[in-house]
């Protein structure tokens, strides 16, 4: 094998050229270095806001290597395997480099092409990169991972995490670069159909906007974020959760910055660094047990009855933002908005949906899956299942969040709902007009319509949920 070979950068969640080891490790052999995207069974599986965001980040980082002298080659095969062994072929490419993800299905096709191309004779190499932490490192002190939170922190939060690496100086091309399709071909905001010129100026894409965000948000907001991140109608958050599910910032990145925050005397920044914990705690799971993928990961859960018909009027109301309940709506229709939803938005939905509804958790992973653009596997399993109660570390299963006071507390002048909510407001905010122009034709709603009663009783729904667990014998 010539040293000269190419090296391929098998690129993924990981669309960046700042601390991002595989890509460093290739430019500083010296050798030409092809970045290559490929969209597998896998990605083309996604659904329509995660595949249009990667759309547009795949778009955004193809011009910034174009900036650098390279480019981003792009192939489409429901096997990767195939696609690489094609490009290989065709570029005489001695090795591979990527960054590792952790999913069972990326498990697994990385385990298989690993095996082929060293059967092959070609070098191929994972690296770290998409958490701080491996989750074959972290350990109690009588083996096996973690399945609380809090301990899990205390392990972890004094370690040393890698400094980031800067940017590659140059990036070494080939003498020839091998054919790439083209982007446009693959229309991946075809499923968003007249969704996407809503949701487009609430995206903030690539390297340079995320470093711009982290940088605003220690500047400005993470001495409040105690306080301010449960606050939905309040800019408080890092807004990073975009970036992070690309890897277009590393959390290597966002640790140092919060670490930096920390030592100025800015209190929320530990919190801050909890919250990126948090993302790994939800990653080290999804790697030991990938039922939370799936299935209830408590499983004495699996015997409740919970509702599965996605077809019944409540669950299409909650989908719709249209229960009667002003907190779970405005977070539903924040996220047809803007791709994504205020976290403790988040928990309030979720907990609506599974317990005042008695829905199944998997409803509402499958329907943040479809609508979210900061969607990420583990973390949305993991919030699932912690709203429900059937996962690890999760809420208990007898509390459940009451909407309407959690909107006194959180909302008390009606920020949120009022910049979300139209019916009712003879002059409604233009983000809440936006929602009207972002959902389906189909679901014929209109600004002017009456504001829905509740599609059950709050009080009622907790009491029957309640029952139901009872009767369950938790």
């Amino acid at each position: 094998m010539s040293d000269n070979t190419p090296i391929l950068i098998w690129l993924r969640r990981d669309l960046r050229l700042s601390d991002h080891p595989a890509f460093h490790a290739a430019c500083a052999t010296g050798r030409p270095v092809i970045p290559v995207y490929i969209l597998d069974a896998q990605y083309g599986a996604l659904a329509a806001a995660p595949l249009y965001r990667l759309g547009l980040g795949l778009e955004h980082f193809a011009q910034t290597l174009h900036e650098k002298g390279s480019r981003l080659v792009l192939r489409r095969n429901p096997s990767a395997l195939d696609a690489l062994k094609a490009l290989i072929e065709e570029t005489g490419a001695g090795a591979v480099y990527w960054s590792r993800q952790y999913d069972p299905d990326a498990v697994r096709r990385d385990t298989e092409v690993k095996s082929a191309l060293k059967e092959q004779g070609v070098e191929a190499k994972s690296f770290q990169g998409h958490l701080m932490f491996e989750p074959w490192t972290v350990e109690t002190k009588t083996g096996g991972f973690y399945k609380v939170y809090t301990p899990f922190w205390k392990m972890v939060k004094d370690r040393d995490v890698a400094v980031p690496l800067a940017a590659p100086a140059d990036i070494p091309a080939p003498d020839s670069w091998p054919a790439s399709d083209d982007l446009g071909e693959w229309n991946m905001n075809g499923a968003m159909n007249r969704g996407t010129h809503v949701l487009r100026p609430f995206v903030q894409l690539g390297e340079k906007a995320a470093q711009s965000r982290l940088g605003a948000f220690l500047a400005h907001k993470v001495a409040d974020y105690n306080t301010t991140r449960d606050l939905p109608g309040v800019d408080g958050t890092s807004n990073l959760s975009e970036n992070l599910a690309l890897g277009e910032i590393s959390p290597h990145q966002c640790w140092h910055a919060g670490q930096r925050a920390l030592q100025e005397g800015k209190s929320g920044a530990e919190t801050f660094l909890k919250e990126l914990v948090w993302r790994e705690f939800a990653y080290h799971l999804m790697h030991h047990t990938p039922r939370i993928l799936t299935s209830n990961w408590r499983e004495e859960w699996e015997g409740f009855d919970w509702n599965e018909d996605e077809r019944r009027a409540e669950v299409i109301a909650w989908k719709q933002g249209r229960t009667g309940v002003p907190f779970v709506d405005a977070a539903m229709r924040e996220m047809y908005v803007t791709g994504r939803m205020h976290n403790r938005g988040r928990m309030i939905v979720a907990s609506y949906l599974t317990k005042h509804l008695l829905c199944h958790w998997r409803i509402g992973q499958k329907w943040f899956e479809e609508c979210l653009i900061d969607w990420d596997p583990a973390s949305n399993a993991m919030g699932w299942q912690w709203s429900a109660g059937s996962g690890p570390d999760a809420t208990p299963y007898f509390r459940v969040f009451n909407p309407v006071t959690q909107l006194d507390k959180f909302d008390k002048n009606r920020n949120y709902s009022g910049r979300w909510i139209a019916e009712g407001h003879a002059q409604p905010h233009k983000d809440a007009l936006a929602y009207f122009e972002a959902i389906p034709r189909s679901w014929n709603i209109a600004p002017d319509d009456a504001y829905p009663q509740p599609v059950v009783d709050v009080a009622d729904g907790r009491k029957r949920a309640l029952h139901a667990y009872e009767n369950r014998g938790f």
